[in-house]
């Protein structure tokens, strides 16, 4: 299994990838999930994948020479001549049928599902940046103001702090705390999901990047952040009071807030109690 986050702010995006993928409780490797497309000055875009990985590494090695027609005048397109992020959603799209076609009938007899799904996001010229989120079907969507970012793979664990803490206007560098702490909520609650992971945080309308770093089991950051959060939440936790029942004025009860005291509550008959 596997745990990827793509966020997009108005200061930029941030994606995250772990590195686990098992077939087995004895089978266990370790394969990269994230893979840039760069043309420093022109584009910048990050491509993250989940599901199974002959398809994911399938789609990742078509998309680099997929064309798309979009008319007999019409330039063959590509994500190196896609003009804007959809276009360059349009040709991974289509590089996703692509390998359905090709592979999803002998995956099927198989018994294997045709399952990946992918976060593919960046910037292209002056365009404003894009997220998409996409399915094994080839259709995507797009992330907006109100889901500001998007979640593949072992996704519950970590989505709580995304939910209080990502909006639009988070600043870069909290947003790349937020998803590694949404990273550790992760690793501790699935063990199908594990180090190293890849970061890389881009900078709006810079159309390259210099903040791409693999962290593992020594990163001091990481280690720092694991043990921290693990501290504060446990600290926070301590501080908050015990429910009381029949609490002082200066007490927070837990009963008598509702007009309904009591949840149904089924007597036993006299029969029924010598049963």
């Amino acid at each position: 299994m596997t745990y990827c986050v793509a966020v997009k702010l108005k200061a930029g995006m941030v994606f995250l990838s772990d590195s686990r993928t098992n077939a087995g409780l004895d089978q266990i490797s370790t394969f990269r999930k994230m893979i840039i497309y760069e043309r420093p000055g022109d584009r910048f875009m990050c491509l993250l994948s989940a599901g199974n990985l002959s398809i994911a590494q399938s789609v990742r090695e078509i998309l680099q020479v997929e064309r798309l027609d979009d008319g007999e005048d019409a330039e063959p397109l590509t994500i190196w001549n896609a003009t804007n992020m959809f276009d360059a959603a349009r040709v991974l799209g289509s590089a996703i049928r692509h390998v359905y076609e090709r592979d999803g009938e002998s995956l099927k007899r198989a018994g294997v599902d045709f399952n990946v799904s992918m976060l593919f996001g960046g910037q292209i010229g002056t365009e404003g940046m894009r997220l998409f989120q996409m399915y094994a079907a080839g259709n995507f969507i797009e992330a907006t103001g109100e889901t500001p970012f998007f979640q593949i793979g072992e996704s519950k664990y970590g989505k709580p702090v995304l939910d209080r803490v990502i909006n639009p206007d988070t600043p870069l560098d909290e947003a790349a705390k937020c998803v590694l702490v949404s990273m550790d909520s992760t690793l501790k609650s699935n063990l199908s999901v594990g180090l190293p992971l890849d970061l890389a945080v881009y900078e709006a309308g810079r159309l390259s990047s210099d903040r791409i770093t693999c962290i593992d089991e020594n990163n001091p950051y990481f280690r720092m952040v694991r043990s921290t959060w693990g501290e504060k939440l446990r600290q926070v936790f301590d501080e908050i009071d015990r429910p009381v029942w029949d609490g002082s004025p200066t007490d927070v009860p837990l009963m008598g807030c509702s007009t309904r005291s009591q949840p149904l509550k089924k007597i036993a008959t006299p029969k029924e109690k010598l049963i």
